[in-house]
């Protein structure tokens, strides 16, 4: 149960705020769609229409709108759960959207403009957390735009039918239609006879062009970005890798120590396995490979390096790495995490610069803390320096607690 307990609260954390946002953009959608489902479902059982004109004027001109925005924001929480920007700046159009339809469309509903307001709102307060290019994304942002031209040239053939030439009275031909001139090939078997229609098929052809090119923009970007991403990565970066940290894991000691330094202003590069799950930001300068294989070391620019930290889970791992640094770079600083404190002098062996043992280093300072005694550089040299820095410490004479 407890197991369970904790997997539920490591999940709500990791879902925490993409997640719950891209959760209540689908309940926005839903609540778009529900006066236009009902009354779909009303219509069913009365009997449907027997043209396209009378359904428009049932359902009102909005309708058809406010049902693709519901589809918009559905597909959109998908985007946002993967914290892609593209998708937190087409979510807040789209609520802008729905914002104008709760108030000036058909099924005007004061709740749903709150609701939608305050969800906007939301987005734009966690606007940090967005800030990834996610090929699923611009593929969802292609299939959105795409259906939403595809719903609106089809349905506004249908209503502007007679206004053509033959007159367009059923879906085959509409979508016929739409694709001829979404497309620009113009075959001129069906032309618009009116001022509204030849604007309306006007509208069809440029927002066709801009769509499609967007689109292809979107999804094939993000490719390209990242292969020139990688080659720059991988073939020129290490030599410009210079007086930098290089910090070798993805504990959250790792995470935690490339934030500081980055605070501070250094320049600091990370080797991460593959298909290692982390939190390091896109802007990070990551290597990925193994850490304890001198090709790669080189590729992160250990020999220029200001330190190599050691980092991770393993405290064999951390040796390794310890040794392959040893052997390329003999003269740059080195730092070894040891995660078990039973492992600590065997690790010292290896004569890094620093061995740091959080439990030791915790435990020492807890237990003196708790006891008045004093703590001071020495003990911290020692902790973190000293051969036998776990003796010196236990062997400090306490002093008594007046």
């Amino acid at each position: 149960m407890n197991t369970l307990v904790n997997r539920l609260r490591r999940f709500a954390g990791h879902a925490a705020p993409h997640g719950y946002l891209a959760v209540l953009l689908v309940i926005n959608g839903l609540m778009l769609l529900r006066p236009v489902a009902e009354k779909a479902l009303l219509h069913t059982r009365g009997g449907w229409f027997h043209d396209w004109i009378t359904l428009f004027d049932a359902f009102g001109l909005l309708a058809l709108p406010q049902a693709v925005i519901a589809m918009g924001l559905t597909i959109m929480a998908i985007g946002v759960a993967l914290r892609a920007r593209l998708a937190w700046v087409l979510s807040l159009i789209l609520l802008a959207a729905a914002a104008f339809i709760s108030v000036r469309g058909d099924y005007r509903s004061l709740p749903l403009l709150a609701y939608t307001v305050a969800l906007a709102a939301a987005l734009l307060y966690y606007w940090r957390q967005f800030d990834r290019t996610s090929l699923a994304a611009s593929t969802l942002f292609a299939i959105l735009s795409i259906g939403s031209l595809m719903i609106y040239a089809v349905f506004g053939s249908l209503y502007l039918g007679e206004d053509f030439t033959p007159p367009i009275r059923n879906m085959t031909t509409a979508f016929y239609f739409s694709m001829v001139a979404m497309s620009t090939v113009g075959f001129g078997d069906i032309t618009p006879h009116s001022d509204t229609a030849r604007l309306f098929t006007v509208s069809v052809i440029v927002f066709g062009i801009t769509i499609f090119a967007t689109s292809i923009t979107a999804v094939i970007g993000p490719v390209i970005g990242g292969k020139l991403k990688h080659i720059v990565k991988g073939g020129i970066s290490n030599v410009t890798r210079k007086n930098h940290y290089l910090i070798v894991g993805t504990t959250p000691l790792a995470h935690n120590v490339y934030a500081g330094l980055k605070k501070r202003g250094y320049a600091v590069t990370v080797i991460v396995s593959a298909n290692t799950t982390h939190t390091y930001p896109e802007s990070a300068d990551l290597v990925v490979g193994d850490a304890s294989d001198t090709a790669i070391l080189h590729n992160a620019g250990a020999e220029a390096a200001l330190a190599v930290l050691a980092l991770r889970l393993d405290d064999a791992e951390n040796a390794f790495v310890i040794l392959a640094i040893k052997d390329l770079a003999p003269k740059v600083r080195t730092v070894a995490l040891v995660n078990d404190s039973r492992n600590l002098q065997r690790l010292r062996l290896l004569q890094p610069d620093m061995v740091f043992s959080p439990q030791l280093l915790a435990g020492e300072l807890l237990a003196r803390t708790l006891n008045n005694e004093t703590i001071d550089n020495d003990l911290i040299e020692h902790l973190l320096f000293g051969k036998n820095g776990a003796h010196a410490a236990a062997s400090t004479p306490p002093k008594s607690s007046a």
